[in-house]
């Protein structure tokens, strides 16, 4: 009868882990189930504002620390950028490396509230000045390989300087002189003054549209 009590024993022991395994079981069924996805239209709304959230704070962080859009108005920078040309311009570089002569630059007119795509011609510290159609900077004449040659000779050919004399412009520690590459039409540094430092908002222009003029503008060159 001993050994009959004792297996019966054993067997409600093992019933007593079942049932436990069953109810472990069934927790774990329940746990499973409050881990499952959220679902309907507020989880939803939720989601696609979070979303929203996340993309426009990049949005803003690319534009105040990388990049920014530019549209070209006007043919000062002719041949080199054209009119209705859009693009960006690169703000990270003016902050990495700074600004040096040849660098196509945006600036702000606070005159104008606007901002101007223009060439640094002298840097802080020169005095820069224009006779018989030559630029000079520290009274050495500028070498300017961004100029396009055919452009410059034909309005040359019709007995017009390319550039008109002006200066001598001595330029403060946080000053710059900037001209457009067109300078027959060109609004810049010779009649408004130079441009302070902290007005260079931006550097290199990479025009995307029109898509059949893609390029890249930037110190002396374009590519």
């Amino acid at each position: 009868m001993e050994e009959k009590n004792v297996y019966e024993q054993e067997e409600e022991t093992m019933d007593e882990q079942s049932v436990e395994a069953v109810i472990l079981d069934d927790g774990i069924e329940v746990e499973e189930k409050k881990k499952a996805p959220k679902s309907g239209w507020k989880y939803e709304l939720f989601d696609l504002a979070r979303t929203f959230v996340i993309c426009l704070i990049l949005v803003l962080l690319v534009n105040h620390f990388l990049v920014n859009p530019v549209q070209v108005e006007g043919d000062s920078m002719y041949p080199t950028l054209y009119d209705e040309e859009i693009g960006f311009m690169n703000i990270f570089l003016v902050k990495k490396d700074g600004v040096q002569r040849q660098d196509v630059v945006i600036a702000h007119n606070s005159d104008t509230n606007e901002n101007w795509v223009k060439r640094v011609i002298g840097l802080p510290g020169d005095t820069v000045y224009a006779k018989n159609d030559v630029v000079y900077i520290n009274d050495q004449p500028l070498d300017e390989p961004y100029l396009d040659t055919d452009y410059v000779a034909s309005i040359r050919n019709d007995g017009k300087y390319f550039t008109q004399d002006f200066g001598p412009v001595t330029l403060k520690e946080d000053e710059y002189f900037l001209m457009g590459d067109n300078r027959v039409v060109s609004l810049d540094s010779r009649e408004v003054g130079p441009f302070k430092e902290d007005s260079i908002i931006g550097k290199d222009v990479y025009v995307v549209f029109p898509f059949n003029e893609m390029k890249l503008v930037r110190n002396g060159q374009s590519e």
